[in-house]
């Protein structure tokens, strides 16, 4: 690796990946208004929409002249088997009503959108953008009984549809068909695939 990468994501599990998968990268913010995205249209049109509005209102700090510099950002949203979006729970009662809408399976997609940069002239300009978006369909089933056990141990409010497929929520997962990492906030081989095609990798 030669370059900063910037993550505009508050998700600790994407951290963990590109942690696990030797990505290193630098943690920054956006200040992109999420709810001002349409929930009326398709899984893959809204994240991805909502992920390109995010790197739109990234915030990095100035580089010097010629600096090369990576910027992604991501968003993931469950659809259940009624046809209903779900974002992040905003509360606990929030987080069990999602959950028993997706018993009998989700939908859940993940949109990437990631920028190569140059520092010219005292600002950043894009030279190229690469946006890759993969979905997985998956049963986790938690029974009323655990619910409680499970919200307990998760941090429910920061995953999409309160849906957490590693660790201790394996043990509700009762199918999975798809990419794997999608479910969890990034789908690791676009996302490689990409960096690469940026000539992130210095080899």
């Amino acid at each position: 690796m030669q370059y900063v990468l910037y993550l505009a994501s508050g998700s600790s599990s994407r951290r963990g990946m590109l942690m696990a998968a030797g990505i290193p990268f630098q943690v920054t913010e956006h200040t992109a208004d999420e709810l001002s995205c349409s929930l009326d249209q398709p899984l893959e049109s809204l994240v991805t929409q909502i992920t390109l509005l995010k790197i739109n209102h990234v915030s990095i700090p100035d580089g010097v002249e010629g600096q090369v510099a990576f910027v992604l950002t991501a968003d993931t949203m469950t659809l259940d088997s009624y046809n209903r979006l779900h974002g992040k729970p905003v509360d606990r009662q929030d987080a069990k009503t999602m959950l028993i809408s997706c018993r009998n399976g989700a939908l859940i997609g993940t949109a990437f959108c990631l920028q190569k940069k140059i520092f010219q002239n005292g600002a950043w300009h894009t030279e190229q953008q690469i946006v890759g978006y993969d979905q997985a369909w998956c049963i986790v089933d938690v029974p009323d009984v655990f619910l409680d056990f499970y919200l307990d141990r998760i941090p429910f409010t920061q995953v999409s549809g309160g849906i957490t497929i590693e660790g201790f929520g394996e043990q509700f997962v009762k199918e999975v068909s798809g990419c794997y990492s999608a479910i969890l906030g990034m789908p690791m081989f676009k996302l490689r695939e990409a960096l690469y095609e940026l000539k992130f990798y210095a080899f």
